[in-house]
């Protein structure tokens, strides 16, 4: 991966998102594009990159990748000065104790950390037991409420510390893959495309969504705003190379073997063997999975947008969904760029099922 989209690529997801504090990131992901495509921000917050294509009454094809991740928000701070805290999004409360965060506040980040009880000190039955969100609490070293209250609000957002790390081959790690790999791909064709010089023959729209893992609202938004003929959603996907994942339910998703195109519901069938036959044509490695029902993306609201849109899914492989440390393979990154510029182009056919 050249040097500028790695910087890009870490710089997005190391930037606080949480649903509804998306701003930071829809901030790096503003600049990135700027000079590549004609910028909007909408009052949601999604920011919506533009390249006209090469005439008029062309077809709109909408890309989008959701920018905001899972993480926490402040809703009460006790008189000893610590804070309790609430998730937003899905998030995994195995995971929290004994964890470094950061409070994103009016006048800057405070660091903290989610206190635990010693294993010394706990029962035998509490050893076995997860502690509630409810009960865990952020401590960020003050000496009561009022020390608190100097730098922290109720409805401030809290996100974990951790930032990308290179792993072996081009395997990384971060926090907030989910789903900034997507919003990442959707920069990267932008970039491309407009690198490239060659006009489209459709209207591109590469956008940024927000809040969508509190129910797709910023998908749903954008979408109506676009007004697409045709759109392709962004996403990560379960990989299934680790030891504890069962591919029965999920399908045989490997890191590094390429992005997965779902078939189901929600994918248009025309525009998925667009795609697949782009994928074998370019000799671009693909994987395919099932998902027999409307997916949890904005493909999902995409898809019955207005009078309906032709939808398909890129999905990232992604290790460890939901946790601070999500891996994935840079080279299905890149791969799923290719996919798409290549495919863009046959985007001008007739998407209705027959």
């Amino acid at each position: 991966m050249r040097s500028e989209s790695l910087d890009f690529l870490k710089r997005l997801v190391e930037a606080p998102s949480p649903s509804g504090y998306e701003q930071p990131a829809q901030r790096v992901f503003r600049e990135y594009i700027s000079p590549y495509a004609e910028v909007t921000t909408d009052v949601m917050g999604n920011v919506i990159g533009r390249i006209p294509g090469g005439g008029e009454g062309l077809p709109r094809v909408m890309l989008v990748g959701h920018s905001d991740e899972v993480g926490f928000q402040v809703k009460y701070i006790d008189d000893n000065g610590f804070i309790y805290f609430a998730a937003i999004g899905g998030v995994d409360a195995h995971l929290t104790p004994g964890k470094r965060v950061r409070i994103h506040t009016a006048t800057g980040e405070v660091a903290g950390v989610i206190g635990k009880k010693p294993i010394h000190l706990m029962e035998e039955d509490d050893r076995k037991k997860v502690v509630r969100l409810d009960a865990q609490y952020i401590d960020i070293g003050a000496g009561g409420k009022d020390e608190v209250l100097a730098l922290v609000r109720v409805g401030d957002a809290v996100t974990f510390v951790d930032g990308m790390e290179s792993l072996l081959g081009d395997r990384v790690a971060s926090r907030a893959f989910d789903d900034k790999a997507g919003s990442f791909v959707v920069a990267e064709v932008l970039r491309t495309v407009a690198e490239s010089g060659a006009l489209l023959p459709v209207d591109l729209y590469g956008v940024s969504s927000v809040q969508e893992e509190i129910g797709l609202r910023g998908g749903t938004t954008s979408a109506y705003r676009v007004n697409p003929d045709i759109g392709i959603c962004v996403e990560v996907d379960f990989a299934t190379d680790q030891p504890d994942v069962e591919k029965k339910h999920n399908g045989e998703v490997k890191l590094g073997r390429g992005p997965v195109l779902p078939r189901g519901a929600n994918i248009n069938h025309p525009l998925f063997d667009l795609l697949s036959g782009t994928a074998g044509r370019e000799g671009i490695p693909v994987q395919y999975t099932g998902i027999p029902r409307a997916s949890g993306t904005d493909a999902n609201v995409m898809q019955i947008s207005r009078g309906g849109v032709a939808t398909a899914l890129v999905k990232i492989p992604l290790r460890y969904m939901h946790t601070p440390v999500e891996l994935l393979s840079l080279s299905d990154l890149e791969n799923a760029v290719r996919l798409i510029v290549a495919a863009l182009p046959g985007m001008t056919g007739d998407f209705i099922p027959r």
